[in-house]
């Protein structure tokens, strides 16, 4: 099995930062491309930022460009995301998603979630 650990979340004033991680443990070959997801009160779920396997290509939503940086550390099976600037409306339980190569013979990653993290900016 695989298990994902998030922390970092908490309460910041507007202007603020915190710094997100997701630790990936257990049965891993290698993970795949990873991503943060938050879900506000009464909105859907949300892709925050994505970033590849070797870390070389990120991409992120239009609400927090130049606000929010993702990125990993393979060594670690860790992926993080620093956010700078937050605003009111960054406020939401945050996600992280990383697709899985159990072994070396799986051919498909297995997507898995963390339990995720709650963020609360205050204005």
């Amino acid at each position: 099995q695989v298990q994902l650990v998030e922390s970092g979340g908490g309460l910041v004033q507007a202007g603020g930062s915190l710094r997100l991680s997701c630790a990936a443990s257990g049965s891993i070959f290698s993970i795949n491309a990873m991503g943060w997801y938050r879900q506000a009160p009464g909105k859907q779920r949300e892709l925050v930022a994505t970033i590849t396997s070797s870390g070389g290509s990120t991409r992120y939503a239009d609400s927090v460009k130049g606000r929010f940086t993702i990125s990993r550390d393979n060594a670690k099976n860790t992926m993080y995301l620093q956010m700078n600037s937050l605003k009111p409306e960054d406020t939401a339980v945050y996600y992280c998603n990383l697709g899985v190569y159990r072994t070396i013979r799986d051919r498909v990653p297995q997507a898995y979630w963390g339990q995720g993290t709650q963020v609360t900016v205050s204005s």
